[in-house]
């Protein structure tokens, strides 16, 4: 627990109301929607501002205080569970649109914010953020991670949509980086160094960030495949066809029986599919981009394609692939899971998936496979008993070869999720000794008493 002094400091800082030793909050704050074991804070308090947050830093600092930063806990790998206990700096009560620059296709906000909230209230505007990790995550949760999901293959992940933040530092100090202008060129990229660095570095109190306008006319199809190989490779052709999807997703064949089950969307169970969705400045030229897409799915031997679907059955279909980790979850009530997020280049996905299928079949693991496809961007998620030893060293094996195999493939270990703590022990494989040391030396310059989200990145630093 904190020391008496540190709690009255914490209290001071945010009011008796914004700090909270309860059990239930401290649970709350312990675990994220991974599999990882909980790990309980000492203390969660929710911050109103920059220098609520500034102060808190500041103290922990002194102390030798660990301080994890908390968005919506909606991430998989881990990312914001306090493994060293501390104080969880929970941002939701700072979760304000502090500007829209409508005519820049910006937006300024805070990071308690969660994502859908926010699309509802830009699309006054005729604007939407468009990196969509599915769950209502929160935008800083959202930048740590880099996170990145169904629309990465058009509009990039999180990353390649933020223009500047606001970041306060273990020691209190608070810096700003990048600019509103889309174009930057001065100085170390420190944006961009922070996003995606998972809050051990910094705590992101407020960023910029980069519009779309909602598209005028769109078209979703669905592309049913003999097997998940000749899915993949429909993928490949789709992709170097330049027709550039707003989306295109993977699910094989066990995965689309589960989703049909609960959702009931008119599919064929066991049969692999791919989901895709097209934007354009006209109908006419949807209906010529799908007309070519149907062609190279019938080359990959499709059985079934469908196209033109109104937007009820779009935003069902959307919605039942966001819902999917849940629905999963579900069908095996009681289990625990790993899920892989490994990625390569589109050129290699078709080795790829065809790895993962035969990985999954050879240990005997139950689960599937779903992929956002069109950036080469593959899960698994594999589903055994919590007593079971030997089922979790294969879903441990599982998540090894895949890691091993996409980084032969040159690709990554984890193109969204981030490492939290299930993704440490791949980094020197990825990156090597020296570019890891590196890290590590500029974890130590910002961090030098290691109290940023402990654990995390590089596992234990002594």
């Amino acid at each position: 627990m904190l020391a008496r002094d540190a709690l009255d400091r914490l209290q001071q800082i945010v009011g008796t109301a914004g700090v909270s030793l309860t059990a239930a909050d401290r649970q709350h704050h312990g675990r994220d929607q991974s599999s990882h074991p909980l790990s309980l804070p000492d203390a969660v308090a929710w911050p109103e501002s920059t220098a609520q947050v500034s102060a808190i830093a500041a103290l922990a600092h002194e102390a030798r205080i660990p301080l994890v930063g908390w968005g919506a806990g909606t991430s998989i790998e881990g990312n914001p569970i306090p493994v060293q206990g501390g104080i969880v700096v929970d941002f939701g009560r700072m979760n304000r649109i502090l500007a829209v620059h409508d005519q820049d296709f910006q937006v300024t906000v805070q990071p308690g914010l969660l994502y859908k909230d926010m699309n509802h209230e830009l699309a006054r505007f005729g604007l939407f953020f468009p990196p969509d990790p599915g769950a209502n995550a929160s935008l800083g949760g959202m930048i740590a991670n880099n996170a990145a999901g169904s629309r990465t293959v058009k509009y990039g992940a999180t990353r390649d949509n933020v223009l500047a933040l606001e970041v306060v530092l273990a020691g209190g100090e608070i810096i700003r980086t990048g600019s509103r202008s889309v174009k930057q060129s001065a100085g170390y990229d420190l944006t961009h160094l922070f996003t995606g660095s998972e809050g051990t570095l910094g705590l992101i109190t407020e960023a910029t960030l980069k519009l779309a306008p909602l598209p005028a006319h769109f078209s979703v199809a669905t592309a049913a495949f003999p097997t998940v190989a000749a899915a993949a490779e429909a993928v490949f052709g789709v992709m170097g066809s330049g027709l550039n999807p707003a989306a295109l997703e993977l699910i094989d064949g066990s995965t689309i029986s589960i989703l049909e089950d609960s959702e009931g969307l008119g599919l064929t169970p066991d049969t692999p599919y791919l989901f895709m969705e097209f934007t354009g400045a006209s109908q006419v030229g949807l209906e010529a981009a799908l007309q070519l897409v149907r062609e190279i799915c019938d080359e990959s031997g499709c059985l079934a394609f469908q196209s033109g679907l109104g937007l009820d059955a779009r935003l069902k279909l959307w919605e039942a692939r966001h819902r999917l980790f849940e629905v999963m979850v579900r069908t095996f009530p009681g289990q625990t899971y790993r899920i892989t997020d490994v990625a390569v280049p589109i050129s290699s996905y078709p080795a790829l998936v065809g790895y993962a299928a035969a990985s999954m079949a050879d240990l005997g693991l139950a689960g599937g496979m779903v992929g956002h496809a069109g950036d080469g961007n593959l899960h698994t998620v594999a589903f055994f008993p919590p007593d079971d030893p030997e089922s979790e060293a294969a879903a441990d094996s599982l998540n090894d070869q895949l890691a091993a195999r996409a980084i032969a493939l040159g690709g990554t270990c984890t193109g969204e999720h981030g490492v939290g703590i299930g993704k440490t022990k791949y980094m020197v494989h990825e990156h090597g000794e020296a570019a890891v040391a590196l890290m590590r030396r500029l974890k130590e310059a910002l961090d030098p008493h290691h109290i940023l989200n402990p654990g995390k990145i590089f596992g234990e630093i002594a």
